[in-house]
């Protein structure tokens, strides 16, 4: 059984899952809420600084209320911290509940950590 060993109290539900499915397949161990950005807050959920991939969880797009990712306010703030992120070097992946719970992000992880970022 997988514990909930590396999950934070701070973490959405569907982060949580997402821990588990990372600790359960064998990938490495992310980095968890890393800090990205030199002058910016914006944080990754999971991320592997080494390969230059990070992993974003996109809550909040398949309910009855609009979530913080799909307000127009929300989403705009979203661009800017991924268009940052890929003019950093960043593979950024994004997710929703259907891929967590498709069982989607770990080949997609897998595939991205098996490729060598871009120079």
């Amino acid at each position: 059984m997988i514990s909930l060993e590396g999950c934070s109290p701070k973490q959405s539900t569907l982060e949580r899952k997402v821990t588990l499915q990372i600790a359960a397949s064998g990938l490495p161990r992310p980095e968890v809420e890393h800090r990205f950005h030199a002058t910016r807050k914006w944080r990754f959920d999971f991320c592997w600084p080494d390969q230059m991939v990070a992993l974003e969880v996109e809550g909040g797009v398949f309910g009855p209320r609009i979530g913080r990712h799909t307000s127009p306010v929300g989403f705009h703030k979203d661009c800017d911290k991924y268009n940052a992120a890929t003019v950093d070097g960043w593979r950024v992946l994004r997710v929703t509940s259907k891929h967590i719970q498709g069982g989607e992000v770990i080949p997609l992880l897998e595939s991205a950590l098996a490729r060598p970022g871009h120079p």
